[in-house]
């Protein structure tokens, strides 16, 4: 993948080669291994994940009957089409489970989850408002406010219905 218009992103299932290079993700962008969502403590490391070209992104979801929560996105090199290549692989995967919609959770200062999310028909279905207090006592590393200055309060749910996809 060079990231030129075009180029061939391959998506492949994260193995347990990738574990700790999953790790090393978690504790370098994330502020550690857990993941907080949906009023939640998720054990990313212990979830299936998919990985992009040469290890340029990873998403990591689980999946619950004929619902899945995509938990993390993370593209190394963004603007670049692994984000989107993340996204419809993982639908990709989940159709023929039967699985009817992707869900997840973002925060109200994610400013640019919230227009990629849109973009690729997630809908904004529900506001938690003051969420992220609840999330700081079970993981005191996220942050109060945002890189781009917005005092991340609130939790987003979005929505995506994959059934026919």
């Amino acid at each position: 993948m060079n990231g030129e218009p075009g180029a061939v992103i391959a998506i492949r299932p994260a193995t347990t080669a990738d574990a700790a290079w999953i790790a090393a993700v978690m504790d370098d962008d994330w502020g550690g291994p857990t993941i907080w969502a949906d009023g939640r403590l998720h054990d990313a490391l212990a979830l299936p994940a998919l990985i992009a070209s040469n290890r340029k992104g990873v998403t990591i979801y689980d999946v619950a009957g004929r619902r899945a929560e995509l938990l993390l996105l993370h593209a190394l090199e963004p603007r670049r089409g692994i984000g989107t290549a993340l996204v419809e692989a993982l639908v990709g995967r989940l159709t023929p489970l039967d699985v009817r919609e992707l869900w997840l959770s973002t925060t109200n200062d994610n400013l640019d989850a919230l227009r990629f999310y849109q973009r690729r028909g997630f809908r904004l279905v529900e506001v938690r408002p003051g969420a992220m207090a609840e999330g700081r006592r079970h993981k005191p590393t996220i942050p109060e406010i945002s890189d781009h200055g917005i005092p991340m309060r609130d939790e987003l749910r979005l929505v995506r219905e994959i059934a026919g996809d």
